[in-house]
């Protein structure tokens, strides 16, 4: 259920980018939008990790900012290559990314979706 709703906030947002068509992003139809959300839910939840570890140095250097980098990487090559999705270059796809945290971050607080917390180790005597 938590993917679903995931994957809708990450379709409204990536409309809500084409439809304003920040630096040149935009789309010709709501199917490249569902596949862009699934394309970029997947590239998040495996690739991303695995660039994170891979740069850890650069992240330690630039105190995480490396990061924003690496989502406009994945912004850029998980759109760049589904049909009727027109991303123009990596600093279009890097502003992209940035605006599309913030609107997925706003949606999360609308509709309630919260990260389910471990629950604190009591101390057994």
């Amino acid at each position: 259920m938590k993917f679903l709703a995931r994957l809708l906030i990450n379709a409204i947002a990536l409309y809500a980018i084409a439809a304003i068509h920040l630096m040149g992003i935009r789309t010709d139809g709501i199917e490249p939008i569902i596949i862009g959300a699934i394309v970029l839910g997947l590239a998040n939840a495996i690739v991303r990790p695995i660039l994170i570890v891979i740069s850890c140095p650069l992240e330690i250097l630039s105190l995480g900012i490396f990061t924003l980098v690496i989502n406009g990487l994945i912004f850029y090559f998980g759109l760049k290559y589904i049909p009727g999705f027109h991303v123009p270059g990596f600093w279009a796809a890097f502003w992209g990314a940035i605006v599309m945290s913030i609107i997925s971050w706003i949606l999360s607080l609308l509709i309630g979706e919260r990260r389910e917390e471990q629950p604190a180790r009591s101390a057994s005597r």
